[in-house]
């Protein structure tokens, strides 16, 4: 087969390659950028992700990097506990849930593209201007870099937009679709050096989108001399503006949320105190789209955030695309003679249960115990949690999310035997 084009050199793209290089599948990586930098702030690998990477030999280096969580507490805007169950191998997982900055995923990703198939298979500065395909191919041709010369044109046998929320390949296969779909909600999210909080490796969540509503979770153990963490926080909440459309990266300030969370002192963290220590803050609406009805169109398919942006709530974003990225591989090494009818076949399996992953993240993710926690108590503090919502209630609320996203412990038992 001739080369797989991957278009954009994120997660999702760098983790296709590694997996089509351990199928034998020949790949080469176009990256629009001129050089990758260390962008954004956390995000969490899923057990059923963790496993994918570890197929790939990343495990030890990410354990390294990473902080595996252990724990998901759910708590009131006045500090009570609401609710509180193991996370990844304390709860059963044959492998961790990695809370992880996503430079360090990033960088572990792409230290072991460069290694495994060589520095040339990818290619920066290589912003998609069109994709053309015919009954023996695809080319990709790009537009003129800072020098104002277009890199010349790239020929493969199929090309798999990689390339994200602004995926230029998306566009081209869907040129009438609407805009990004606004939940009415915005989100600021930063890091903070800190002491570690609760059990060390604990994802808590704070609040509700009503009157505000936090995640936080620690990414990197012992940044500095007196043992902190790296502590990611995102801090959630209802607003009918916001600054930019989707821009990952539009700098925020901590200003516009300590307002909010000013009387949020609780035994185990004092969240302004947490936020004034901010290194980074970034602002960004609650948007995705309506999942679209294909991504493939012959030769040419779609992958990660640029086939199924979601809002980011359940921890799963990252991981669905790395889930493509095994599903993808796999189906072009069975068939190398049909690539075509490969990712025809990667489409039928994946877009339906990414499509419930989407539509879930909008509606019952697991923190809407929070919001059962909200809408019941009226916003009041409770006497006994029993009172208000019963266990078997919230473990119904995490277990069903767990089930839709793919990696509830029974399903990943069965799929290892």
């Amino acid at each position: 087969m001739a080369d797989v084009l991957i278009v954009g050199g994120g997660v999702g793209g760098l983790t296709l390659a590694l997996c089509l290089h351990r199928n034998g599948v020949p790949c080469v990586v176009l990256e629009a950028a001129p050089e990758f930098r260390a962008l954004g702030v956390g995000i969490n690998i899923l057990p059923h992700a963790a496993a994918e990477l570890a197929r790939l030999g990343l495990e030890d280096e990410l354990t390294r990097v990473a902080v595996l969580t252990d724990e998901a507490s759910f708590f009131n805007r006045f500090g009570q506990l609401v609710h509180s169950e193991p996370l990844g191998r304390a709860a059963g997982y044959a492998h961790p849930q990695f809370s992880i900055h996503r430079a360090d995923l990033h960088g572990t990703l792409l230290r072991a593209v460069r290694e495994r198939l060589g520095a040339d298979r990818i290619l920066l500065g290589r912003r998609l201007a069109a994709a053309e395909q015919d009954a023996e191919g695809v080319t990709l041709r790009f537009e003129p870099d800072g020098s104002a010369a277009a890199p010349q044109p790239v020929r493969g046998a199929v090309a798999v937009g990689c390339d994200g929320i602004h995926s230029a390949l998306r566009r081209q296969l869907h040129p009438g679709e609407g805009e990004p779909k606004y939940t009415g909600y915005n989100m600021w999210r930063g890091v903070s050096p800190w002491p570690s909080i609760l059990t060390g490796a604990t994802m808590a969540r704070v609040g509700w989108l009503a009157t505000g509503k936090m995640v936080l979770y620690p990414i990197r153990n012992a940044v500095d001399a007196e043992g902190r963490q790296l502590l990611n926080w995102v801090f959630e909440i209802e607003s009918e503006s916001y600054r930019s459309r989707r821009d990952w990266n539009l700098p925020g300030s901590v200003e516009d949320v300590l307002p909010h969370v000013a009387e949020w002192r609780f035994p185990w963290l004092d969240v302004p105190a947490m936020l004034r220590a901010s290194e980074s803050v970034l602002e960004y609406p609650m948007v995705d789209q309506d999942p679209l009805p294909r991504w493939t169109f012959g030769r040419l398919s779609l992958l990660g955030d640029a086939a199924h942006p979601m809002v980011p709530r359940g921890s799963n974003g990252a991981g669905q695309s790395i889930l493509d990225a095994r599903c993808l591989a796999d189906a072009l090494a069975r068939t190398p003679d049909d690539p075509a009818g490969a990712l025809a076949a990667y489409e039928a399996e994946r877009l339906p249960a990414t499509t419930k992953v989407v539509l879930t993240n909008r509606t019952n993710p697991p923190d809407a115990i929070l919001r059962v926690v909200h809408e019941r108590t009226r916003d009041k503090p409770f006497a006994r949690i029993e009172d208000v919502m019963t266990r078997e209630e919230m473990l119904a609320i995490t277990g069903g999310y767990k089930r839709v996203a793919g990696y509830d412990l029974e399903s990943l038992r069965a799929a290892d035997e």
